[in-house]
């Protein structure tokens, strides 16, 4: 039997009780799902379901992330809700080609995981499986298994086997729809330039999950944060933009401010307005005991995020600070605007403990 896959979440449990239910047959599991988004989310989704699938002893083929058709597909139902016609359309695709794969690799009998996904409808799936059933001659086996105490037993594997529990559906529509209904930033949808490692993002969820696949004896704990992110940082000096790198956690209060350096402390100048700091390129390179050659050097390939936070902290002599912190190739006497926008919120995190 093939049974499609879309995430560990909903088939680890799944796939237990097909193996109860059909001790004789042979499972073999297909991650075939063009629509998770953003692409580091799909890997790190594939990386559960084979740290799943290892633990159950099944053979697990990834299919084609095939992303651009399935934006096509979808064309013109961006914005229909959870569970209509984008989602009818997107489980057409993943079980027709499911099914294609079960044939080709010689299987009689198919189904999918999504079955037991309390966002999902059960009644579009069966209908698709079913149709497909008919038109390939391969059976599509439907399973109600989330009925009853089925999502609680789901639930208790999930924490057990410390699998990962995303928190949105997979595709960019239904993100972008959640994190507006949540009043959230889409973060997930947030890269640096420079790719630095951002805190609780897909990024540092997959690095997590890595050391978590190396080993035995370990807890995964939630922590409670203030997490961060720069949208947009410029600084503009005679009507000319200049090249700049803003310091994790910059924040200014109404995201534009000007003034003139007013006073310079141990290599640290401060602008006359909004509490911002400014340090040359050459005394970030003392600090950090770095040897950038030039600002685009440092946002195209930045210090971790750590190590920036200790900068900082080095810098202000206060962990909690907020104050814009800016680098720039040389000091200038002159008027300098800064336009910083930014976002500081409450966030939660995993973190391993061995």
């Amino acid at each position: 039997m093939l049974v499609h896959i879309c995430c560990s979440v909903d088939s680890h449990y799944f796939l237990q009780r097909l193996q109860e239910e059909y001790p004789n047959e042979t499972f073999v599991g297909f991650f075939y799902d063009p629509n998770i988004h953003p692409y580091s989310e799909y890997r790190l989704r594939l990386q559960d379901v084979q740290y799943s699938c290892k633990k159950l002893g099944i053979e697990l083929i990834e299919g084609e992330y095939n992303l651009k058709y399935w934006l096509n597909i979808t064309k013109g139902l961006e914005n229909e809700p959870e569970k209509g016609d984008r989602c009818t359309v997107c489980f057409d695709d993943r079980l027709k080609v499911s099914v294609e794969k079960a044939l080709t690799l010689g299987h009689d009998k198919f189904t999918t995981t999504l079955l037991i996904s309390p966002k999902k409808s059960q009644d579009k799936l069966e209908k698709i499986g079913n149709q497909l059933s008919n038109k390939y001659n391969c059976e599509f086996i439907f399973k109600d298994y989330r009925s009853g105490n089925g999502v609680e037993l789901q639930g208790k594997e999930v924490k057990q086997n410390n699998l990962y529990r995303q928190n949105y559906c997979g595709c960019l529509y239904g993100l972008n729809a959640q994190r507006v209904y949540q009043n959230k930033l889409a973060d997930e949808l947030i890269m640096p330039i420079g790719r630095q490692v951002q805190p609780e993002s897909i990024e540092e969820r997959l690095e997590l999950y890595k050391q978590r696949d190396c080993l035995e004896n370990y807890e995964i704990v939630k922590q409670r944060f203030l997490n961060y992110r720069l949208l947009h940082g410029k600084i503009t000096i005679n009507k000319e933009v200049i090249p700049s790198y803003f310091l994790c956690y910059s924040t200014l209060k109404n995201k534009k401010t000007a003034g003139r350096i007013e006073k310079s402390v141990k290599n640290i100048h401060y602008l006359n307005r909004d509490e911002v700091k400014i340090i040359s390129l050459e005394y970030f390179n003392t600090i950090a005991n770095t040897n950038y050659g030039s600002i685009y050097a440092l946002i195209y390939n930045p210090l971790n995020f750590e190590a920036e936070l200790s900068l900082r902290n080095q810098l202000t002599h206060n962990p909690y600070d907020l104050s814009c912190i800016i680098v720039i190739e040389k000091i200038l006497d002159e008027k300098i605007e800064v336009s910083c926008n930014s976002k500081v919120f409450e966030d939660v995190k995993e973190t391993i403990i061995v």
